[in-house]
């Protein structure tokens, strides 16, 4: 495991859209560079990159043409090679994105694999024997290449699967199993890919949908035992590189497959969901527990991560994150309050949190966008950065057509120019509780952790790290409960706490983290 993943916060870049060196309207790998004292600044020491390889873009770079290659829009090989030497400079850390389950019709592999004629990549995809052959089961393409045959695609028509094999075999005239040959050449392709970038300085990978490896493997048996052969290759030739899973399952992802971390994913009525983004379109009513409106319930995510950090604790990190680009910003339906307490919760829990790149700002979700490079209802979460108050928020020098996208145009748009100067901004109450983490190991990575309160449908939520209690009252009325702890120091307090007679009030919308006298 390595070390420095305990007291990391990572900050998530959307490369597009962080800081566009050039001007030509896409952010790039030198305008990260430019960037990375601000990251350092703010509290985060390590980055999740979204991926920056060669690609045609329909899916915003998740349809990978060349693994090997940075996309010429963000710049060359050497630039990368740079950004990982800036970023040890300052001892911070960098996670790549990982592709590995399909990659762009383009690709090179695919190019060869698609031929009529059987070659050494055949395999390398998922293909049916017959073009007649398109079992409804299975998301296939057909009768597009002329290869006698019809290949499966993971999402987007733009994307073939690549063959890792299937665990239950339906139709044996084409499928394999996980051991065939050909599927294990796919894994050691995977292998190389990552070792290309590890041997540049790249410090592991954030990798996308982990789980979709291994086909009809409902239990996750076959595409398991894929990542821990990976986790014991790295463990042995790139020890101090670290593995991040798109999983949402803690127990596969940590336990069974070798992941040091597994992202807490917002799947409708989880723990994540509900706690945080458990808005009812129906009604109308915001039922999400850290709403100041009150109507949520904190039990389905205090039952759901303890039991999963219970079981993963010694051996890796839940994380949490206040967004990614797959899901609408918490703005979208959180006032800048909300924010402050949702934000200072995330980073206070168990783990390893990541912050999306603006969410320390407020950056709003644009609904109102439509989509670009495949993003869809997610577009509206990956605009361009607001650094400053003059042209185009900071973010290029290009001319507003010709921005990846829009950039906030509303009055009082925040941006880090204004939150900087501001004592009480969302900016600096990011910074300060990030600070705060950080500088008191029981506060990072799984350290102690037990809830005190907690009760179905009702407010407060309070937990133990270490010496540290969290009250949390996001609820925009006052409440007071038992507690059997001597309040000490407040540490980070938004809103107003106290505890007398055995009792902890807490106003309306209130965090509060403090030192307890008699543990």
């Amino acid at each position: 495991m390595p070390k420095w993943l305990e007291n990391s916060v990572f900050y998530q870049v959307y490369p597009q859209s962080f800081c566009d060196s050039n001007g030509d309207g896409i952010g790039d790998i030198p305008g990260l560079i430019s960037k990375l004292d601000y990251i350092k600044n703010l509290g985060c020491n390590a980055i999740w990159l979204n991926p920056v390889y060669d690609s045609p873009f329909m899916d915003a770079g998740y349809d990978v043409r060349d693994y090997f290659k940075i996309a010429p829009r963000y710049g060359t090989n050497d630039d990368a090679k740079r950004l990982f030497e800036e970023v040890h400079k300052r001892d911070m850390k960098l996670l790549m994105d990982l592709v590995p389950g399909h990659t762009s019709d383009t690709n090179e592999w695919f190019t060869k694999s698609k031929q009529p004629l059987k070659n050494e990549l055949s395999n390398r995809y998922i293909w049916t024997d017959s073009v007649w052959e398109a079992p409804p089961q299975y998301r296939l393409m057909c009768g597009i290449t002329d290869r006698d045959g019809n290949y499966m695609v993971n999402y987007f028509s733009s994307q073939p699967a690549l063959n890792y094999g299937f665990y239950d075999i339906t139709h044996p005239k084409w499928q394999l199993p996980p051991n065939h040959p050909d599927c294990l050449r796919t894994v050691e392709a995977l292998k190389k890919i990552m070792r290309f970038w590890m041997d540049m300085g790249c410090d592991g990978f954030r990798v996308d949908m982990a789980d979709s490896l291994v086909k009809n493997d409902d239990e996750k048996i076959a595409t398991s035992a894929v990542w821990a052969g990976i986790r014991e290759m790295m463990d042995k030739e790139y020890p101090e590189c670290a593995l991040v899973s798109e999983w949402c399952n803690p127990v596969r992802a940590i336990g069974s497959s070798g992941f040091h971390a597994d992202f807490y994913l917002d799947h409708h009525g989880n723990g994540y969901s509900t706690a945080f983004r458990y808005y009812n379109y129906e009604t109308g009513r915001q039922e999400s527990f850290f709403s100041k409106e009150g109507n949520g319930d904190i039990m389905t995510l205090v039952n759901e991560f303890t039991e999963n950090y219970k079981a993963t604790k010694d051996k890796g990190y839940i994380s949490f994150f206040t967004c990614n680009h797959d899901n609408p910003r918490m703005s979208a339906w959180y006032d800048e309050l909300e924010l402050k307490i949702n934000f200072c919760t995330i980073f206070t829990l168990p783990g390893v949190p990541f912050l999306y790149y603006g969410d320390e700002i407020g950056m709003r979700y644009q609904s109102e966008l439509t989509s670009k490079e495949g993003g869809f209802s997610r577009t509206g979460s990956r605009t361009p950065m607001q650094w400053t108050n003059g042209i185009n928020k900071g973010f290029s020098t290009a001319e507003a057509d010709r921005l990846y996208l829009p950039v906030d145009s509303r009055k009082g748009a925040p941006t880090v120019e204004s939150q900087e100067k501001d004592e009480n901004s969302l900016y600096n109450t990011v910074k300060r509780i990030i600070a705060v983490r950080k500088s008191n190991p029981e506060l990072c990575g799984n350290g102690d952790f037990e809830v005190l309160y907690a009760k179905k449908n009702e407010y407060p939520f309070i937990f133990r790290r270490g010496s540290f209690v969290i009250a949390v009252n996001p609820k925009a009325e006052d409440v007071a409960v038992d507690f059997d702890y001597e309040m000490g120091e407040k540490v980070f307090e938004i809103g107003s706490a106290g505890v007398c007679d055995g009792r902890i009030t807490l106003a309306g919308q209130t965090y509060c983290l403090f030192k307890i006298k008699n543990i």
